[in-house]
């Protein structure tokens, strides 16, 4: 599944192409994605994409007509590609621009999602209740401590809950955890503040190496250009199972939390 720093990765390659032209016609193959592609979004034909952002996971191309909005699901992908070129079998939206030049949506499980707002999108529902990006200034240690005080959940599913930080998904949290020295399933609110800052600063540290390695490539995952990511390379115990820990030679041991592959060294991690 694509996670933020491939988001991110797909906003940085797509932007230059498609901010500021004009979109001249949506072609919906495939409507039925997590959510029907609402016909309202039509009526951002004809007018110019103003920018291109990032919430959490969402991709939010900015109109004056409102906000299209982009989800990859679990195995969506981007491209930019000439307007003319032949649809592929899993090719379900194309967002035309007068350049010549087509976003195409491909999404072979069809869990992601091309929808509209014409709301601030801040209120949008998918939105609203989010919590802060977490390689912002509004991301903290106190941030991170207050809400961890009301929590016994294991620290994993913790920092992978959107209302706490977005984005953490689960490869991420189980290197920032790996980094940090904490057990996954160490109860949120029996870490130590001093340890938590440890751990906001390498939940930043590890998405933001990500991203400027351009996204992990897995098997359903590579970037707007077609250039597969590299963090995949210095994974320390994401799908390492019985390896050898690098840091101390003991054997990655997995577990299951909240419905997820957990790869965590027994002895580095307490």
């Amino acid at each position: 599944m694509p996670e933020l720093p491939e988001v991110e990765t797909s906003r940085r390659g797509i932007s230059p192409h498609i901010e500021q032209q004009v979109i001249s016609e949506i072609i919906v193959r495939q409507a039925k994605l997590r959510w029907p592609v609402p016909e309202l979004i039509q009526c951002c034909v004809g007018l110019k994409v103003l920018s291109v952002s990032r919430r959490a996971k969402y991709l939010l191309l900015e109109t004056e007509a409102g906000h299209i909005i982009i989800h990859l699901g679990m195995s969506g992908s981007l491209r930019i590609v000439e307007s003319g070129l032949r649809a592929e079998k899993h090719d379900h939206v194309d967002i035309i621009l007068e350049s010549g030049k087509a976003l195409r949506l491909n999404d072979p499980r069809r869990f992601g999602c091309v929808l509209f707002s014409q709301l601030p999108i801040e209120q949008h529902n998918l939105l609203v209740n989010l919590g802060p990006e977490p390689l912002t200034d509004e991301f903290t240690v106190e941030h991170l401590a207050a809400h961890a005080a009301k929590r016994s959940v294991a620290v994993k599913q913790f920092i992978m809950d959107n209302k706490v930080v977005v984005g953490v998904g689960n490869i991420y949290a189980n290197e920032a955890l790996f980094r940090t020295g904490i057990h996954p399933k160490r109860a949120a609110n029996k870490v130590s503040k001093v340890r938590l800052e440890l751990l906001t600063d390498n939940i930043k540290q590890v998405l933001a190496e990500a991203i400027e390695q351009g996204g992990t490539s897995l098997k359903d995952f590579t970037n707007a250009d077609g250039k597969p990511g590299y963090f995949k390379q210095t994974l320390a115990v994401y799908g390492r199972e019985g390896e050898a820990c690098d840091s101390c030679g003991e054997l990655i041991k997995a577990l299951r939390i909240g419905q997820r592959n957990t790869f965590y060294c027994p002895h580095c991690q307490r």
